[in-house]
């Protein structure tokens, strides 16, 4: 469109500190330095309050077993990365699990919900297939028929073996 505005959209979450607020920015790509992954579970443990990291274990260890790239994002994301006291007594932990096709994804969500029912702290994240196209893993193990999934061009409802074998539509 005309007269808009190009560049990178990025957003900055401030530490809870600093008042948790966000800061919207527009930067050009010539000004972007890099570009990475999230830090996975191993990188961030060494941030992560002391009483997370049997769970961070468990979830690294049943990622390994499922053939899952497990990565965090949010507020531990945030504080491995910056060094700043991101992560509260009120955080959940955020987990983006990459998934491969032979994932076996059911067995899995169901082994992240067992996890779950002794982790200190509540946990979120999504399922992300070799794609891009991602889903809240809450939504797999909950069983639903259709699946909420959302990539870099679009959000669609698919059906969900369509997500889970890998056929997005994009």
């Amino acid at each position: 469109m005309p007269h808009e505005a190009t560049g990178v959209a990025l957003g900055l979450p401030l530490p809870p500190s600093a008042g948790k607020k966000r800061v919207a920015l527009l930067v050009e790509i010539d000004h972007v330095a890099s570009v990475a992954r999230p830090p996975s579970l191993q990188q961030a443990r060494a941030y992560a309050p002391r009483n997370w990291w049997p769970t961070l274990d468990r979830l690294d260890g049943l990622a390994l077993r499922h053939s899952v790239d497990a990565r965090v994002y949010g507020s531990l994301a945030w504080q491995s990365l910056t060094g700043l006291d991101y992560v509260t007594g009120r955080s959940d932990l955020d987990v983006l699990f990459e998934f491969r096709s032979e994932t076996d994804i059911d067995r899995f969500v169901a082994d992240v919900a067992a996890i779950e029912t002794s982790a200190p702290m509540r946990l979120d994240g999504e399922l992300m297939s070799a794609d891009g196209a991602a889903v809240n893993w809450r939504e797999v193990h909950g069983g639903a028929s259709e699946l909420l999934v959302k990539s870099i061009e679009r959000v669609v409802l698919l059906d969900r073996h369509q997500f889970i074998s890998g056929a997005t539509g994009s």
